[in-house]
């Protein structure tokens, strides 16, 4: 079987289009079997077929073998995980809405999970870049400056989630 890798970036508020593109690459018979380091695909190819891909963030180590049988009860195959986030599919059903939350609070849920974890380390950031930025070696400036640039966009997540919560919050 011919295999290939692709980096391809998503952000976790547009995780939607992280579902869309899985499926596309299987319509083009190019199947996904595994994600490692941030954005690495691993597909192989094979016959066009046309699965529905869906996302959800889980870390909870130990309710995972409970939180991965109601997927599986239901009829939803675990492809793997990568930070946390955890990828299903399941081959399309004609004129059936495949989902795995029936609600949108169940969503908001998903998107609040990881809010938790960016604020719950966003001190530990904060604190790093102010020790490093006491330091006059030179090196450790410029990566001072590296650092709080990734803490703009550390920010910049934190508020698009938020409205991504707020959103779907609105639509209950």
């Amino acid at each position: 079987m011919t295999t290939q890798k692709i980096f391809h970036w998503f952000w976790a508020w547009d995780d939607e289009k992280e579902e869309v593109w899985l499926r596309e690459m299987a319509q083009k018979g190019w199947h996904f079997k595994s994600v490692s380091a941030p954005g690495t695909y691993t597909f192989e190819q094979g016959e066009a077929k046309d699965f529905i891909y869906r996302l959800d963030y889980f870390i909870d180590q130990k309710n995972r073998l409970n939180y991965l049988q109601i997927f599986q009860d239901t009829g939803w195959e675990h492809m793997g995980e990568m930070g946390g986030w955890q990828y299903f599919r399941k081959a399309t059903v004609p004129g059936e809405e495949l989902e795995i939350f029936s609600d949108n609070e169940s969503k908001a849920k998903k998107y609040q999970r990881i809010l938790f974890i960016l604020v719950a380390l966003l001190p530990l950031l904060i604190v790093n870049i102010n020790n490093l930025n006491k330091m006059s070696n030179p090196f450790l400036q410029v990566l001072t400056f590296i650092f709080f640039c990734f803490l703009i966009l550390y920010g910049y997540a934190i508020i698009k989630l938020g409205m991504r919560v707020n959103a779907l919050n609105k639509k209950l």
